[in-house]
């Protein structure tokens, strides 16, 4: 059985060695636990351990979780179709996936809440046609359009990696995502502009030398997906 309170001890652990060895302050690192799919008790135990922050990719799943723990603060990390885009905009605090302007606008005009969404841009740093999110030069003209939406706050960026071991090739994915940050806060004025939303469980600590603040992690604190979850 997992044991989804250890896990989370031996994930933090980690983040701390990684940030001692790339002479950062963990305190700067947000841990997203990615609660997908798995079940509502497995997200109490982690909240009641103190995890704050869950990450969801499907509606349908996520619904009753935000419903449940109103209290933790619930990011949609998953592609955002348009239709989706009303209860995103009701139940979270946070969206990693943005990378449309139509949906930007949707986001905006359906969030009722009086604070607004913070939305990171996801970005195909590595131009894959297989992968969502939007290419690196196209980044700047969306973040001009997003800025000046009363309902959302851009935060900074996000990417998902291509799937390799090669460690200085995802340094190489992460380290774009970073000087792409930099490079919007020289030419956009921005107060918050500073998220990165990269890695995960394979690949926490190669993200966290190149800048991360936010690590996405699923498996090493939940357990390995099943098949029929998989699917």
């Amino acid at each position: 059985m997992t044991n989804v309170v250890e896990n989370l001890s031996r994930v933090r652990k980690r983040i701390e060695r990684a940030c001692s060895a790339s002479g950062r302050d963990p305190r700067e690192i947000t841990l997203l636990a990615v609660s997908k799919t798995k079940p509502m008790e497995m997200v109490r135990q982690a909240f009641a351990a103190g995890q704050l922050d869950f990450g969801e990719n499907y509606l349908q799943d996520a619904t009753s979780k935000v419903q449940a723990l109103p209290h933790a603060r619930w990011h949609f990390i998953g592609q955002i179709q348009s239709n989706k885009t009303r209860s995103i905009a009701a139940d979270f605090d946070w969206v990693h996936s943005l990378a449309s302007e139509k949906i930007a606008r949707r986001l905006n005009s359906q969030r009722e809440s009086a604070i607004p969404i913070n939305v990171l841009l996801q970005i195909n740093v590595s131009s894959d046609p297989a992968k969502a999110g939007i290419e690196v030069e196209r980044a700047s003209d969306l973040l001009d359009k997003v800025k000046d939406m009363q309902n959302l706050k851009p935060r900074g960026l996000m990417t998902i990696t291509e799937n390799t071991e090669d460690t200085d090739e995802l340094r190489g994915y992460f380290a774009k995502l970073r000087k792409l940050l930099e490079d919007l806060n020289a030419t956009h004025d921005l107060e918050d502009f500073d998220q990165l939303s990269m890695g995960m469980t394979a690949d926490l600590e190669p993200a966290i030398t190149e800048g991360a603040t936010i690590v996405r992690i699923g498996t090493a604190i939940f357990g390995q997906r099943k098949k029929k979850e998989q699917q």
